[in-house]
């Protein structure tokens, strides 16, 4: 699929206009990950943003060295490691590859520099994160209390 398509689909990016997206479409870069893949580690440094393209990540809480419980999945159009926009750019989770993923994947600083060079493009992004981080706390509310959610 074309990458403005795919980036016009993801709830991140959902408030952009054709001009504003052109901009952010120029800013990432296509990856292809292998199942087991890590995009972020918990804990640690986000350093890139991804949009799923086509493909799957689980989203993973570390409660132990060796023990990990799937909170939730990213899918196609969904954003994965918002947290390499959002201070302190730490992971909250870690993000692991399920299946073949295709990604757009964006530098962190370089998207965060945007609040210098283009602050209005950078609160309409901000804007798509707080959406995307509100939709994940919703559902993890709901899975925390034996809920299912649909909107």
């Amino acid at each position: 699929m074309d990458k403005i398509k795919v980036l016009k689909k993801s709830d991140v990016f959902r408030y952009l206009d054709d001009e504003e997206i052109k901009v952010i479409a120029a800013m990432c870069t296509a990856e292809v990950f292998e199942p087991g893949a890590i995009l972020c580690k918990q804990d640690r440094e986000a350093e890139k943003l991804y949009v799923i393209e086509e493909g799957l990540a689980a989203i993973l809480l570390e409660i132990g060295p060796l023990d990990q419980r799937q909170l939730q999945a990213a899918a196609n159009f969904d954003c994965c490691v918002w947290s390499a926009m959002i201070p302190p750019h730490i992971a909250t989770t870690t993000a692991k590859v399920l299946e073949k993923t295709k990604a757009f994947a964006f530098n962190g600083k370089e998207l965060r520099k945007l609040i210098d060079t283009n602050p209005k493009l950078y609160a309409k992004i901000a804007d798509g994160i707080g959406f995307v981080v509100k939709q994940r706390l919703r559902a993890a509310f709901s899975q925390l209390m034996g809920v299912t959610y649909q909107d």
